[in-house]
C-alpha cells in the first residue's frame, strides 16, 4: 500500500500522511482481527455445542456454560490483539480493563449476582436440565431447558417460556419435583360419619393396591384424616414412580368415588349445628343475675 501511496506522490509523503496510512493500515488489520475472532469464536461455539450433545459423559447442563466460556474467550482474546495492533501498550490494557471492570462491576451489581449465582447453580446442581422445579419464592415453576451464565430457561406447563435470573432462584429455596425416583400421593376424600368407615378403609386400600402404577413398597395406606361438619375426611396414601405419579393421581381419583359407593359409602352432604342462647335479664333489685337459656338448633345443608 505505502508503494502505490509513493508512485501517486512521487516526491513522498509528509510526516502527516505516513501517520495516517499507519493508522489506517493498523485500524484495518485490527478490524481483521475482531472480525477473524468473532468468526472463530462462533465456529468453535458451534462445533463445541455439537461435540459434548453427542457425549454421554457429559452432562447437559455444563453444555451452555462450557460454550459460552469458550466463545468469549476467544473473543476477549482477538479484542486484546486488535488492541496491541493499534499500538496500545499491554500494561495500558491492564489498567484500562481493571477500571472499566471496576466501573462496570459498581453499575452491574444484579448482572454479577446472576453470574455468581450461575456459577453456584452449577457446582451444587439442586435441579439439572429436565428437572420441573419450583422457585423463586413460589413465583417461578416449570422444567427446566437451559442453565445460562445470567438466566435459566424453564418451560411452563403450560408451553409458555420463561427467563429466570440465577440469582432469583439461588437466593430463595428450590423445590426439585423430580430428583428423587419415588413421590408419595396423597388423595383426600369423604364419607358420612353414618357410613361403615374401616369397610371404606378397606376398600380404598384394596383398590389401590390393584393399580399397577402403584408401588407396592411402601405399601398403599388409607387413613381417617380427620372429622369436620358430620362428615369424615378419608386419605389414601400412596407411593409411584415419579415419570407415573400424574398419571396415577388421575386413574385413582376416577376409581375413588366407584369404589366408595361398591362399599356402600353415600356422597356426604355437610350439616352445620348451630345454637343459639338468648340471655333473659331480671330486673334490678332482686336475687343475683340469672338467666334464662332457649337453644334451637339448626341444619345447614
Amino acid at each position: 500500500m505505502e508503494n502505490v501511496l509513493s508512485h501517486l506522490h512521487p516526491e513522498r509523503l509528509n510526516f502527516l500522511w505516513d501517520a495516517f496510512s499507519r493508522l489506517a493500515v493498523s485500524l484495518c488489520a485490527a478490524l481483521a482481527i475482531l472480525i477473524l475472532g468473532w468468526w472463530v469464536s462462533k465456529r468453535i461455539g458451534n462445533w463445541l455445542n455439537r461435540l459434548m450433545s453427542r457425549q454421554t459423559r457429559v452432562d447437559a447442563t455444563l453444555t451452555p456454560i462450557l460454550c459460552d466460556i469458550a466463545v468469549w474467550g476467544i473473543r476477549i482474546l482477538a479484542g486484546i490483539g486488535a488492541l496491541s495492533r493499534l499500538g496500545i501498550e499491554t500494561a495500558s490494557i491492564i489498567a484500562v480493563l481493571g477500571a472499566a471492570g471496576l466501573a462496570i462491576g459498581l453499575a452491574l451489581q444484579g448482572t454479577l449476582q446472576n453470574i455468581a449465582a450461575g456459577i453456584m447453580l452449577l457446582a451444587l446442581r439442586p435441579f439439572l436440565v429436565g428437572d420441573y422445579i419450583d422457585g423463586g419464592g413460589g413465583e417461578v415453576a416449570g422444567t427446566v431447558e437451559e442453565i445460562g451464565l445470567f438466566m435459566t430457561r424453564l418451560a411452563k406447563p403450560d408451553g409458555i417460556c420463561e427467563y429466570v435470573p440465577n440469582s432469583a432462584l439461588w437466593s430463595h429455596s428450590v423445590r426439585n419435583y423430580t430428583r428423587n425416583p419415588s413421590r408419595r400421593l396423597d388423595l383426600e376424600t369423604e364419607v358420612s360419619l353414618h357410613d361403615d368407615i374401616p369397610g371404606a378403609l378397606k376398600a380404598l386400600t384394596a383398590m389401590a393396591a390393584k393399580e399397577p402404577m402403584v408401588l407396592a413398597d411402601p405399601a398403599p395406606l388409607a387413613m381417617v384424616m380427620r372429622f369436620d361438619d358430620s362428615v369424615a375426611v378419608l386419605n389414601l396414601r400412596v407411593w409411584s414412580k415419579t415419570e407415573h405419579f400424574w398419571d396415577m393421581r388421575w386413574r385413582l381419583a376416577q376409581q375413588v368415588r366407584a369404589t366408595l359407593e361398591e362399599a356402600r359409602c353415600t356422597l356426604p352432604v355437610r350439616i352445620r349445628e348451630l345454637h343459639i342462647v338468648h340471655d333473659a335479664t331480671q330486673k334490678s333489685g332482686v336475687e343475683p343475675m340469672r338467666a334464662d337459656h332457649e337453644s334451637s338448633r339448626i341444619r345447614v345443608g
